[in-house]
């Protein structure tokens, strides 16, 4: 089983941007789809970024759409998200999955123990 471990949360101001990493130890996640998700106190977990295992193909939540990136670093088993241009609406506890595919077309395999990011207007 996989470990996923996420850093790189923190408080911002609205505007600003902050990397979040994802980190994988016990297996390689290169053939893997991986994504990121969060959760706002009292909302349900939503999809923020998802990536496939090459890295050719991305798809991300409607709210962060030409703010946010995702890539991925097979060579280092990493996972990033890029946030630019944060709101205050962006504050949530960030979470890294693996899918159990090279697709996200497939369940979720295994999930990380979240990053909070707190954005300040």
């Amino acid at each position: 089983q996989v470990q996923l471990v996420e850093s790189g949360g923190g408080s911002v101001q609205a505007g600003g941007s902050l990397r979040l990493s994802c980190v994988a130890s016990g297996s390689s996640i290169r053939f893997n789809a991986m994504g990121w998700y969060r959760q706002a106190p009292g909302k349900q977990r939503e999809l923020v970024a998802r990536i496939t295992s090459a890295g050719y193909d991305t798809d991300y939540g409607d709210d962060v759409k030409g703010r946010f990136t995702i890539s991925r670093d097979h060579a280092k088993n990493m996972v990033y998200l890029q946030m630019n241009n944060l709101k205050p609406e962006d504050t949530a506890v960030y979470y890294c999955n693996t899918y159990k595919t090279f697709t996200w077309n497939s369940a979720i395999d295994s999930w990380g123990q979240g990053t909070q990011v707190s954005v300040s207007s």
